[in-house]
């Protein structure tokens, strides 16, 4: 029996680069002098702080942010931006979530999109993932054509495929 598993994984490194890619920018944008624009990350809690003085400077943030994990070839659906909250100091502060792991929720909706499919296939949910077994390579093949085509709100890869 082949199989393969549908993950939700993220490469922390490139979004750390994506992180100093925004960084530099900020320091180098004209609108950004003299501004106290922060951009920190946390890699144990996955998360992102970015402090504005104000609404505009912190879209220019967001899009800044988007962008480069775009350059850095990350989905910018693996981003989760929270509401901004106001400072002590007058600032913006918002919070940014790494989305990572398949949750109970969409891995019900990648199950039944598999079984609408009338592949002969058996999708099973383990943990954060999908695993997916079948008799024929290419009915896992279609599988992962048809998921990448498939419209969810998190990006999806394909590991571990055994024949």
């Amino acid at each position: 029996m082949a199989s393969f598993d549908v993950v939700n994984e993220i490469d922390i490194q490139e979004v750390d680069n994506a992180i100093n890619n925004t960084q530099k920018e900020i320091s180098t944008r004209y609108d950004f002098r003299d501004s106290k624009t922060e951009v920190e990350f946390n890699r144990k809690d996955k998360t992102i702080s970015v402090t504005c003085e104000d609404s505009m400077k912190l879209k220019a943030v967001r899009e800044m942010l988007v962008s480069n994990f775009i350059k850095r070839k990350l989905s910018p659906k693996s981003v989760e931006f929270k509401e901004a909250e106001g400072t002590s100091h007058g600032g913006l502060k918002q919070t940014v979530v790494l989305r990572e792991g398949i949750d109970r929720d969409n891995a019900k909706k990648i199950v039944k999109t598999i079984k609408d499919s009338k592949l002969k296939v058996q999708p099973a949910i383990h943990d954060d993932k999908v695993r997916v077994t079948g008799k024929k390579i290419d009915d896992l093949q279609e599988v992962m054509a048809m998921l990448k085509s498939a419209d969810l709100e998190l990006p999806l890869q394909f590991d571990n495929m055994k024949s």
